[in-house]
């Protein structure tokens, strides 16, 4: 069985050889301790070592200074700590003040053409073997860049208050993703199997907002999001860290295919529920603990861990960390015990 049946059969929980993987995304400063204790030169040469099933595609999107299409909205303002290499959910934003909905044409929306490189895009996605599942990391946070473009704790007030701003603004974001997308998916058409998109919706014990809030002024923009990605055939990964039980079904019910990461210690995460509550109807992606085990864990620790996930989820579970990245922290010793049952 290849990844790329494995992947799919997974998805439809069906019988697999083995459970399907990913490593995730390992970040710059995690690199050079995984290629020397793997002894690879590169991470593409760790994933075939590991027979990874999952091979991200990074959209190629110049917007300083970031390049990265997950930062490609700037709303904070200027001054210090509001300069975009430094915005946080918590900086003031562009809109923080504003209650009048004409104020959203006044920002200085970018246009993804100008900074989306379609021809690096393609040339990525043919890169990688067709054997494995390309899985386009085009994230298009609408939420979370709603959340920046007032500053956090305003967007939320601004959502109860002036609720007709608050959709003015997210739906704007919402046509700059559906617009960057298209982009990609039509320049990659043929050579992606899978997306992923996000926004974070819950905190360590629960959504950060009342579901039905989420779906009333974000959902509708999640779902035009998830559809345009299936009108182009592809499998919807969508991510959220945090406690998001309420929710799963609204994202199944969109047509999500896969919800990732599984926080393992976030509240009503763990894979038990997951499993109780989702016997046979979609698919996950995660669940191995990032936040403790895999810090603080013993290779044996991880390979139990590991172990009891299969046995709980023999198929409908791609085993991955309980977050997108592979921070610094983590042992490389933790990585590779991760994969075991494939490892020969």
């Amino acid at each position: 069985m290849d990844p790329k049946e494995r992947f799919y059969r997974t998805i439809k929980r069906q019988s697999v050889d083995r459970v399907a993987t990913w490593i995730g995304l390992p970040v710059p400063a995690s690199i050079p301790g995984l290629l020397k204790y793997f002894n690879s030169s590169s991470i593409e040469e760790i994933k075939v070592k590991l027979e990874d099933d999952i091979w991200p595609v990074i959209v190629p999107y110049y917007y300083p200074p970031h390049n990265d299409i997950g930062c490609s909205l700037n709303f904070a303002k200027s001054g210090i700590g509001g300069a975009q290499d430094e915005r946080t959910l918590t900086t003031p934003g562009y809109f923080e003040d504003m209650t009048d909905p004409d104020e959203v044409a006044r920002f200085k929306w970018p246009d993804p053409k100008d900074y989306l490189d379609t021809k690096e895009a393609l040339a990525r996605a043919k890169a990688i073997p067709e054997e494995y599942i390309r899985m386009g990391i085009m994230w298009s946070c609408h939420f979370q860049d709603a959340c920046s473009a007032f500053g956090m704790e305003n967007a939320l007030t601004t959502m109860i208050m002036y609720p007709e701003m608050f959709e003015a603004v997210i739906n704007r974001i919402t046509d700059f993703y559906l617009n960057a997308n298209g982009l990609f998916y039509e320049a990659t058409k043929g050579y992606l199997d899978a997306i992923l998109i996000g926004n974070d919706f819950g905190s360590q014990t629960g959504l950060m907002v009342d579901p039905d809030l989420l779906r009333k002024y974000v959902f509708p923009g999640t779902g035009k999001l998830v559809q345009q990605a299936k009108d182009y055939g592809l499998t919807v990964v969508h991510h959220s860290c945090g406690s998001i039980l309420p929710v799963i079904n609204d994202l199944f019910n969109m047509g999500v295919d896969v919800i990732h990461p599984i926080q393992a210690l976030a509240k009503d995460m763990d894979i038990v529920t997951m499993k109780e509550n989702f016997p046979v109807k979609g698919a996950f992606l995660g669940g191995v603990d990032a936040q403790n085990l895999l810090v603080n864990g013993k290779p044996e620790d991880i390979i139990k861990e590991v172990d009891r996930l299969i046995r709980i989820f023999p198929t409908g579970l791609i085993i991955s960390p309980s977050h997108e990245a592979i921070l610094p922290d983590i042992n490389p010793k933790n990585i590779e015990a991760m994969f075991h049952f494939k490892i020969k």
